[in-house]
């Protein structure tokens, strides 16, 4: 078990998300640190399944692969990592900055017939494509009761 930092807002964040994931969906959120203001941002992910798996590609564009860490817990799948802003030249003047830098986190509930040990990343051209596979369904059989 770990601890998780009380957040009273998220429920209602989530609720957001939940209702208006087009409109507010990929906002950045401000977080209050102990240290400063930061701003969180959720990479955008699209979640499709063939007959033999699940797949969720998250958009990282200019996130490098050892910046990104996918972990399965407790039927939850988590993708987290860092996509760092590069640093400006000395005569070079920023007019106007709109991608969102720092860290961000995304989870998944995987659904009852996946197969954790079989799954797998790759990833091309700034999307991340994580690939679950489906276990075999069991079909159901009849059985003969005994009346006794």
């Amino acid at each position: 078990m770990s601890l998780v930092r009380w957040d009273p807002f998220s429920a209602i964040d989530d609720g957001f998300d939940r209702l208006m994931p087009g409109l507010l969906g990929r906002w950045p959120r401000m977080a209050v640190d102990q240290s400063a203001i930061k701003y969180e941002w959720k990479p955008s992910a699209d979640i499709s399944e063939t007959d033999q798996e699940y797949r969720i590609r998250a958009e990282l564009p200019a996130v490098k692969k050892d910046d990104v860490k996918v972990t399965l817990e407790s039927g939850v799948i988590t993708i987290q990592g860092e996509r760092k802003q590069e640093k400006t030249e000395k005569n070079e003047k920023v007019h106007r900055t709109e991608s969102f830098y720092g860290n961000f986190a995304r989870s998944f509930a995987l659904p009852e017939n996946a197969d954790a040990d079989g799954i797998r990343c790759d990833s091309q051209d700034g999307v991340l494509t994580v690939h679950i596979p489906k276990l075999p369904v069991k079909q159901p059989t009849a059985k003969q009761i005994r009346v006794e």
